[in-house]
């Protein structure tokens, strides 16, 4: 999803563009280059090993090649959705989305241990990014950029009840999604406990931290756990950190956590 910089360079194409409400019923532009319409085309980007965020098929759709697109689906871990038909509608730019509309990726994803070969191959310990349920794009491109500026190997970030690498989110980055791995995972939980098996300390980030982010020692092999903007870390991620430390809001800590890593 790409939002308009205004400026007589980036003149937008409002015949390509519609508004739709997204998860959160907040007013968004969608994008055609990020999104894929039809039951065939889908099927194919599937096939194609495409980086599919997510995939949203009309409600009471289940003949046909529906069903085969949901069962290829979920044998590539791909997270499906229902949604009313006229949502599809709106966001339809072709007018012949046949129930289904999926939300593509505009770079592809690794796998975490993608991420701890690319430390492997330079020498160096470990340094990763977890972000438990970011839903903002701007958060997100900051995140990227933060990561980018300060060495980070790659950021991980769930399938569910988060933002993928969108359009937007490119463009907040300000090109760092070019440069910064990024893994989608179906468990942050369990991506946490794997990563310790591999040695790397995690450290979640909370208000109710004992230590300050600060004044804590976050050298050696890393990955440091930045809860959502609303709710912080989810229960189940925190009790799986080896230990919390204090720091604010991830709205207002972007900035600082730059010059601290």
């Amino acid at each position: 999803m790409e939002y308009w910089n205004m400026g007589k360079e980036n003149k937008p194409n409002r015949r390509n563009t519609k508004y739709i409400r997204d998860d959160n019923d907040k007013f968004i532009k969608e994008n055609s280059q990020d999104v894929i319409e039809g039951r065939n085309p889908v099927i194919e980007a599937i096939k194609a090993g495409r980086s599919i965020n997510k995939i949203l098929i009309a409600k009471g759709e289940k003949e046909g090649s529906i069903n085969y697109l949901v069962a290829l689906a979920k044998e590539r871990k791909i997270v499906t959705q229902e949604v009313d038909k006229v949502k599809l509608d709106k966001m339809s730019l072709t007018g012949s989305h046949q129930g289904v509309i999926a939300h593509v990726s505009v770079k592809e994803y690794v796998e975490v241990d993608d991420i701890l070969q690319i430390a492997n191959e330079k020498d160096e310990d470990p340094f990763i990014l977890i972000l438990d349920g970011i839903t903002d794009a701007q958060n997100l491109g900051a995140i990227l950029r933060t990561a980018d500026a300060s060495g980070v190997h790659g950021v991980i970030i769930p399938k569910r009840r988060a933002i993928g690498l969108t359009a937007a989110v490119a463009k907040a980055s300000a090109g760092a999604v070019e440069y910064v791995p990024v893994a989608r995972v179906v468990n942050i939980a369990q991506t946490i406990e794997y990563l310790k098996k591999e040695n790397i300390w995690v450290a979640g980030t909370d208000l109710s931290g004992d230590k300050s982010f600060h004044k804590s020692d976050l050298k050696g092999p890393i990955a440091i756990v930045i809860g959502s903007e609303g709710e912080g870390m989810s229960r189940l991620v925190s009790e799986k950190c080896d230990f919390i430390v204090n720091i604010l809001p991830i709205t207002i800590a972007i900035g600082p956590f730059k010059s601290l890593l």
